[in-house]
């Protein structure tokens, strides 16, 4: 059974220096572990045939499908600060871009597909517990309504991966809107290569933000998506863990999910990361992280911002400023409808940080507090249910002057805090799991995740926060 795949490659079209050409490198014994069936349909594919064996040999990289042309892109980009001048794909091959049914674009791309130019020391290769994280956290993320990459298959290669020992290996299909990251630009601005910076300006603004006009408002709007997106982190507890410029997309969607974590207990200085040693991209440090990262990518633009370069560099200022209203905004708006609210008052943005003040220093479960917000057990969470009342009563009070009845603010307060995210422990659980040949526990938190915000009994169990021997501090990347 054969899959058509709708594809143009636009990124393909780019000049030789874009990008290194290969094909991905054949596994041994591909195997599917999981087949995102909705996300299919959505793009325009025959999920059928792509759980069929001719489809499986695509998804591990076996078969390289009709009209594809793969490669591995260049980058670089700043590691905790620390510039590096060539990164790229490692361990990534972009097969392709698919055309969706509603005439949307979004790059085809096998994680852990094997070498290239690109690797470094490294084996291109992923192994099953990275795949199994990144496909249930990013589909966590795209339920919650945070842009997000997808994950459309996970397939077991049938060879042994080494880490800190023998492990499974394993190949995401990751679908992105793009892979266009803010070291794409960090890449031709040190090299300045003009010609290659204003050509990547071009396709970038065709591809993501049509209306830009021209670098200046390129460069606006992505500050803009940015600051949107990370607001949109805070609001559901996400902590990325990684937010070095190579893993910042220029469009606004979050990508490269290694070191991530969901907040269980609320602490602004949460850090899961293991190789963040420093808590740089610590929970409360993710918006001026952002702000930075936005800065490189005004500072790789400034040529194709015109002369003379003060100018430039007053109009690529003043569009990095531009971030922390729309982040304010958004993070406000965010928590208001976090607490049921829908009319703004000026004293909004204290009363949901003295919540999570409160939060903070009892130790409160962040996705339970605003849960149990709409059910009324929001102060079981706290060691001392007194200081949650304190705060409840100028809550009750806020709540009463928008008037609405009790029924319509329980329904806002359901549908603006989800019920169920991807907590560290099960995460892990269900790859220990899956290693170990069980799929069930992953199979069931996929299904449960895809609706984040039902109260079904029968997954009473994924809402609760870890037991003491559950508790996962460390969360780690896949290389």
């Amino acid at each position: 059974m054969t899959v058509h795949w709708p594809l143009d490659n636009s990124y393909a079209r780019l000049p030789a220096r874009f990008y290194a050409r290969l094909a991905p490198t054949p596994v041994a014994a591909p195997r599917l572990v999981a087949l995102n069936a909705r996300l299919a349909a959505a793009l325009g594919l025959d999920a059928a045939a792509l759980a069929a064996p001719e489809g499986v040999a695509v998804l591990a990289g076996n078969v390289v499908p009709e009209g594809a042309e793969p490669l591995a892109q260049a980058y670089a980009g700043h590691q905790f600060g620390g510039w590096v001048p060539q990164l790229g794909d490692g361990r990534a091959i972009l097969l392709g871009e698919v055309v969706a049914p509603d005439g949307r674009r979004f790059d085809i791309q096998l994680k852990g597909a094997g070498r290239t130019p690109y690797s470094r020391m490294g084996d291109g290769r992923a192994w099953l517990g990275p795949v199994i994280r990144e496909y249930l956290v990013s589909e966590a993320m795209a339920a919650l309504g945070v842009p997000t990459t997808r994950a459309l298959a996970a397939v077991a290669t049938g060879e042994t991966v080494w880490r800190e020992g023998p492990l499974p290996g394993a190949v995401l299909t990751r679908v992105a809107s793009s892979h266009i990251r803010v070291g794409t630009f960090q890449f031709f601005a040190a090299r300045r290569d003009l010609e290659a910076l204003d050509l990547l300006a071009r396709h970038v603004i065709a591809r993501h933000f049509p209306a830009a006009g021209g670098p200046l408002g390129l460069l606006e709007a992505a500050v803009a998506a940015q600051a949107r997106l990370v607001a949109q982190w805070m609001a559901v507890g996400f902590v990325h863990g990684v937010m070095n410029t190579d893993n910042a997309h220029v469009g606004g969607d979050t990508i490269d999910y290694g070191p991530c974590a969901f907040m269980d207990a609320y602490h602004p200085d949460s850090v899961f990361s293991s190789i963040d040693h420093h808590g740089r991209y610590a929970y409360a440090n993710q918006p001026q992280v952002a702000v930075w990262n936005m800065a490189q990518l005004a500072t790789a633009m400034l040529p194709l911002l015109g002369e003379p370069r003060e100018a430039a560099i007053e109009a690529a200022t003043a569009a990095v400023h531009g971030f922390a209203p729309v982040f304010e905004a958004e993070w406000l708006a965010r928590f208001r409808a976090k607490l049921g609210l829908t009319t703004a008052e000026a004293a909004d943005g204290a009363l949901v940080e003295a919540l999570l003040g409160r939060m903070a220093r009892l130790g409160a479960d962040f996705t339970r507090t605003f849960r149990g917000l709409g059910d009324g057990s929001a102060r079981d969470e706290f060691a001392e249910p007194a200081a949650f009342e304190a705060w409840a009563e100028d809550w009750r009070a806020r709540l009463a002057r928008e008037g609405a009845g009790p029924a319509a603010v329980a329904g806002r307060l359901k549908a603006a805090n989800p019920a169920i995210i991807p907590r560290n422990h099960r995460v892990e659980q269900a790859i220990a799991a899956a290693v170990a040949g069980d799929p069930a526990p992953f199979e069931r938190l996929a299904v449960a995740l895809a609706r984040p915000f039902d109260d079904d009994p029968a997954l009473a169990d994924l809402r609760a926060g870890p037991a003491e021997g559950e508790r996962v501090h460390r969360t780690f990347c896949g290389t």
